[in-house]
């Protein structure tokens, strides 16, 4: 199989590279060329800004792909860009939507490919369900070959996932928990949720590849765990060989006291702070013994110890550390007047 792979060194998209590669298929990468090096030998790389449409088009000239998968598109006029080169000349068009397009709230915490699509939270996930409807159009249409990959929570090695932190990453929460002081939960913890190690959704991901009973549908990969965020701080803490102190805060709340480009208000009320569970039956029909293997304790030990291992990883974030602070002092003293 011979496949092209717009991005392609992300979380997600690195995982499934790595997997093609050690399978012995044809991968060809296109990106600015920053992050390769992490790559295993012999991907093929074409150094383009996918941006600049025009030296794209003149750098592909002659080549067809089996496969085509673009990771960073985000907008509408992202993929119809991707229409205009890649019209006959891939026998299958992934689009990576997101699972946090599905309508909030949920009417139902069980998720199916057919749940409905609407987020009033978020703009990130408005736009990703303006472009499944650009590409339904497409395929419909002009019979555009495309499959839609709608991804929940995915993570690696290289960041510990959790619910709520700054534009710096989630070293600082490791760092406070490390520093005994206490870390915020949003909401009180018990809502369900939903998280996949890479090379779980790589599988899946792989299995859907050259698959025709593939096109012109929408399929959603994620682990089949559901566990509450109670559970996955105190994973990451007793990774971390520490005492859980959480605080709990409202979701609402913590969107409205954050700084606005943290978009906390999407990010929370528009996913996290929902109970969600995934129903994948539609996946297993289609990629037959796709199992997502890696629990998620399992998986928090090994970001634990890569992030620990790694200082490159250990990103400090000073702003969201003061923001805690400041949050969780303006709760312990409104509950201090009732006592």
């Amino acid at each position: 199989m011979k496949a092209l792979f717009i991005g392609g060194t992300g979380t997600i998209s690195m995982a499934i590279s790595r997997k093609l590669l050690e399978e012995g298929h044809e991968l060809w990468l296109l990106n600015r060329g920053t992050r390769n090096a992490a790559l295993p030998e012999g991907a093929h790389i074409i150094t383009a800004d996918i941006g600049d449409e025009g030296d794209v088009a003149q750098k592909l000239e002659g080549q067809t792909f089996d496969v085509v998968a673009d990771f960073i598109a985000f907008t509408p006029a992202h993929l119809e860009r991707d229409y205009r080169l890649f019209r006959g000349r891939t026998r299958q068009f992934i689009f990576i939507s997101s699972a946090s397009a599905y309508q909030k709230p949920l009417s139902d915490y069980r998720i199916t490919e057919g749940t409905p699509l609407a987020n009033p939270y978020w703009e990130y996930s408005r736009n990703k369900i303006a472009c499944e409807g650009l590409l339904m159009k497409l395929y419909r249409e002009e019979g555009f070959p495309v499959t839609i990959v709608r991804p929940s929570h995915t993570y690696s090695e290289q960041s510990v996932p959790l619910g709520l932190h700054g534009p710096g990453g989630s070293y600082q929460v490791i760092k406070r928990m490390m520093e005994g002081k206490k870390v915020i939960i949003h909401g009180d913890g018990t809502a369900l949720w939903t998280m996949t190690f890479n090379s779980d959704f790589a599988k899946g991901f792989v299995g859907l590849m050259g698959n025709i009973h593939a096109i012109g549908e929408a399929v959603q990969i994620t682990s089949d765990e559901s566990v509450t965020w109670n559970q996955i701080y105190q994973a990451i803490a007793d990774a971390l060989g520490v005492e859980l102190r959480p605080c709990y805060v409202s979701s609402e709340f913590l969107a409205a006291s954050s700084p606005a480009e943290w978009d906390l208000r999407g990010a929370l009320l528009g996913d996290k702070s929902n109970t969600v569970s995934f129903d994948n039956s539609k996946l297993k029909r289609l990629v037959p013994g796709f199992t997502a293997t890696v629990r998620l304790d399992q998986g928090v030990c090994v970001a634990v110890d890569y992030v620990l291992s790694h200082p490159e990883c250990q990103k400090e974030d000073p702003t969201f550390d003061a923001w805690c602070d400041k949050v969780i002092a303006a709760q312990e003293e409104a509950l201090a007047k009732f006592n």
